[in-house]
């Protein structure tokens, strides 16, 4: 114990506060995990941070919407307004609702900021008529909603439909990007296995008996196989997230949204050469936390990142598609030291 700190002690004289005095704050110690596993020296911080306090207020996540475009964008934020900027990008069928867990475990430290696409969430559901469910109107979306923000630079994770979306603003912005956490988000033709050969097929021909025949991919069974399939143990994934996103689904019209959105996704796969020279040009900092079991976007789709960002820091977590709802004790540790180290140093 430091000199200023056993001066403090005898100043006190408070037991109770001698006998807590070294106790782990929670998210300091999701931090120093790795490190300690690891056998490093632990930084100070985590070795000497106080014990959680009852007067110790929680993180507070603010509900938001700003008009961009048009467009009303909703988005969740907490942290610290002047702190270095996280941005988390949803995947299909959900929202920013998929990060309620992860933005109080990252928000002490961190800026957090996670939008709703159009469509989704609580953002505007425009009419097909009138907008276009590209994920280039996506990107574009976020970027202004980033602009509107004054968020000049930022670290992205991305999940699935993110994955599209964070390369967009990658390829644009490649000056902004400070690292990356890719979670089931793909950006290589091997990821796209089996399960999307019903998509390709409606890629093919864009008839509606392809279309027609995706409808399955909208219905609850499918929603929930989604957040269950590939976990070990279903009852860690609160079942309040496919009611959740079948509820916004099955809002009239939104079916139909998607598939524009399926039909649209072929759009990506011309940019995956222009996303893998951006890992080889600029070597962001990566982290793979990846849901090996997952059949929509399976490991083949991880391991090639290694080709193109030879340090990339790689963990296939025992899980499927959603890996955060029930593996967030084994991701949570990761995604911080990797944060820390990286962006925060």
């Amino acid at each position: 114990m430091s000199k200023r700190s056993n001066s403090e002690v005898g100043m006190k004289k408070d037991t109770h506060l001698t006998s807590t005095s070294v106790a782990l704050n929670r998210r300091r110690f999701s931090l120093g995990l790795p490190l300690l596993a690891a056998g490093a020296a632990a930084p100070q911080e985590v070795v000497a941070a106080k014990a959680p306090s009852r007067d110790e207020a929680p993180i507070v996540t603010y509900y938001r919407t700003k008009t961009i475009d048009g467009i009303k964008i909703f988005y969740r934020e907490a942290g610290p307004a002047n702190a270095l900027v996280v941005l988390l990008l949803h995947g299909f069928p959900t929202s920013s609702h998929m990060f309620r867990n992860l933005i109080p475990e990252l928000a002490d430290r961190y800026h957090v900021i996670a939008p709703d696409y159009p469509g989704y969430g609580q953002s505007d559901m425009p009419d097909r008529a009138t907008f276009s469910y590209t994920f280039d109107r996506f990107g574009e979306l976020v970027d202004g909603l980033l602009d509107a923000l004054g968020v000049k630079r930022y670290a992205m994770y991305v999940m699935d439909y993110g994955a599209p979306v964070g390369w967009r603003l990658a390829l644009k912005h490649p000056e902004r990007i400070t690292a990356l956490i890719v979670q089931n988000g793909n950006a290589y033709e091997e990821g796209l296995k089996e399960f999307w050969d019903p998509i390709k097929a409606y890629w093919s021909d864009h008839s509606q008996e392809h279309r027609k025949a995706l409808h399955v991919l909208v219905a609850p069974e499918t929603t929930k196989f989604q957040y269950t399939d590939g976990v070990a143990d279903v009852s860690r994934v609160d079942p309040d997230n496919w009611v959740h996103d079948q509820a916004l689904l099955d809002r009239p019209g939104n079916a139909e949204i998607q598939m524009d959105l399926f039909y649209d996704y072929r759009t990506n796969l011309p940019l995956y050469p222009q996303v893998q020279a951006y890992f080889r040009k600029h070597q962001p900092p990566t982290l793979i936390v990846w849901g090996k079991n997952d059949k929509i976007f399976p490991a083949d789709g991880a391991y090639p990142y290694k080709r193109d960002l030879p340090k990339v820091e790689f963990h296939l977590i025992d899980t499927g598609h959603f890996a955060f709802e029930d593996k967030a004790d084994e991701m949570v540790p990761l995604i911080r030291d990797f944060l820390h180290r990286k962006i925060a140093s």
